[in-house]
């Protein structure tokens, strides 16, 4: 059955198609390198806010409560602000508007953040459990989300536009994509393993703000900066051709195929009407994206927090053992950032020689395996943590920040191929790029919402660590690997089904 015409273009004309020379390659990657400055926050705040939060007095079982503002924010924001700029017609673009008001929300977000404990202190705070300090951080950590959620949709949607129906460099512009996001993450990463930056910055030290605090908004600073001068970089190189009232124009377009239709947009009540036109390649690669994102979300959100707790066998506010696993923990995912920059590179070669399903389902068996080796890892680390304060062995932290810089492997495929995969797929039913990107983040959200609520609970109730949440990710992992392998085809889009 036909998708009717009524429903797939609400009565409107068709967009004029203007035809303009292929994008050069290396104004993809000035566009792309956006992804640097998100990033760099992102790996902040992956490294370091979790235990952050439980310095502030949050107790290890709740805090992945605090994360579940990410999901839900993005289970709403990406496919509105994707529906939003698919039918923008500001005079600077389509997705520009977006992604540079996104910008201006992460600086301020990061900087209510870094000043939680300060905010706290001014509001009454004194003790370890600072409530006052723990709101204010909330409140900040929504705003990041949303604003990381409100720039990164946009950002992708622009590649696909620049790139147009020209499946390869649709794969091009996400490596370009996930090249940047190593680099933002190297950076970040480093950044959050350094422990002086208190003293290059010493008014950010405080008497509410410790060493690891003053850290910690020290690395805030640096990264509005650099998501400045990112985010310059990145709109100047796009050069959007603004939209006129009726939506008629198409902004970017490749050998003379336009993008998807402004005119043929689905509102986005009606995203949910739209998956029963998916074809099954569609429901498999959201699927996919699902499970691969049960296994990715755990580590994501306890990856310093295992370093410091089941590597170097401390507790927050408990001597320097906890502190100095995180911050190992911060140095072993920037090596993960370096496997994930170099994989990025050879992206394109890998999905053209082997598929992307096939390159897809392998990397998250690899991503499996490494969680199980966390496992007997922490088993390890645990028979030899007899003394009081004694630092684990050196072949222990070794072994850990080699599964570090192994998963960075997996990272970058789970960066790049569901983009580019989804792009080509959905872009015959009429939905706009920005709005695909959303139907994607849908799968990805939805199971970060399962994993927010459950996997501090689970931890807790078979003993406070991370194991069992790292035991479900190798489960989710080595699934979505497998249904990657058989389910998903070497050939090209198909034609989706219940269209003519």
């Amino acid at each position: 059955m036909a998708i009717p015409e009524a429903e797939r273009h609400r009565g409107r004309a068709r967009p004029a198609v203007v035809a303009v020379a292929r994008v050069p390659l290396r104004r993809l990657l000035r566009v792309a390198s956006v992804a640097c400055g998100i990033q760099f926050g992102w790996a902040l705040q992956l490294s370091l806010l979790t235990p952050y939060v439980q310095e502030l007095g949050i107790p290890h079982a709740w805090a992945s409560i605090i994360w579940l503002c990410g999901p839900l924010s993005g289970l709403l924001v990406q496919p509105l602000v994707g529906h939003m700029s698919d039918r923008c017609t500001s005079r600077f673009g389509r997705r520009r508007p977006f992604i540079f008001s996104g910008a201006v929300l992460i600086a301020v977000s990061v900087l209510i953040i870094g000043h939680s404990a300060d905010i706290g202190w001014f509001l009454g705070d004194r003790g370890n459990v600072r409530p006052r300090a723990v709101g204010a951080f909330v409140f900040g950590f929504w705003i990041l989300d949303v604003a990381n959620n409100m720039t990164q949709g946009p950002c992708r949607a622009l590649l696909a536009d620049l790139t147009g129906k020209d499946h390869r460099r649709t794969r091009v512009a996400n490596a370009y994509f996930s090249l940047f996001m190593a680099v933002g993450n190297v950076l970040g990463f480093a950044t959050g393993s350094y422990n002086g930056w208190f003293k290059i910055f010493p008014f950010t030290y405080t008497s509410a703000c410790n060493a690891n605090c003053a850290n910690l908004k020290s690395a805030f600073f640096i990264d509005i900066v650099f998501i400045a001068i990112t985010t310059y970089v990145s709109i100047a190189a796009a050069q959007e051709v603004p939209l006129d009232s009726s939506g008629r124009s198409t902004p970017i377009v490749e050998d003379g195929q336009g993008t998807s239709g402004h005119a043929e947009e689905a509102f986005l009540w009606e995203l949910f009407g739209t998956f029963r036109y998916f074809s099954g390649p569609i429901w498999v690669i959201l699927l996919v994206t699902a499970l691969t994102w049960i296994g990715w979300f755990p580590f994501l959100l306890f990856d310093t927090d295992w370093m410091g707790r089941e590597i170097y066998g401390g507790e927050p506010n408990e001597g320097q053992n906890y502190s100095t696993g995180v911050r190992m923990g911060a140095l072993g995912l920037m090596l993960n950032s370096v496997v994930l920059g170099i994989t990025s590179v050879l992206m394109e070669k890998l999905c053209r020689k082997w598929g992307a399903g096939f390159i897809w389902g392998i990397s998250n068996i690899l991503m499996a395996l490494c969680f199980i080796a966390m496992l007997v890892l922490t088993f390890v680390a645990k028979s030899v943590h007899t003394e009081a304060h004694a630092l684990p062995p050196d072949g222990i932290v070794i072994t850990a920040l080699l599964i570090f810089a192994i998963l960075g492997l997996p990272l970058a495929i789970t960066y790049s191929v569901p983009y580019a995969l989804i792009s080509t797929r959905i872009e015959s039913l009429g939905l706009g790029q920005g709005l695909s990107m959303g139907v994607l983040n849908l799968a990805i959200v939805v199971p970060q919402v399962v994993v927010s609520l459950g996997s501090g609970p689970w931890d807790q109730l078979f003993g406070g660590g991370n194991s069992p949440a790292f035991a479900v990710a190798a489960l989710a992992a080595f699934a979505s690997g497998l249904t990657a392998i058989l389910a998903i085809p070497r050939s090209g889009p198909q034609k989706p089904r219940g269209l003519t």
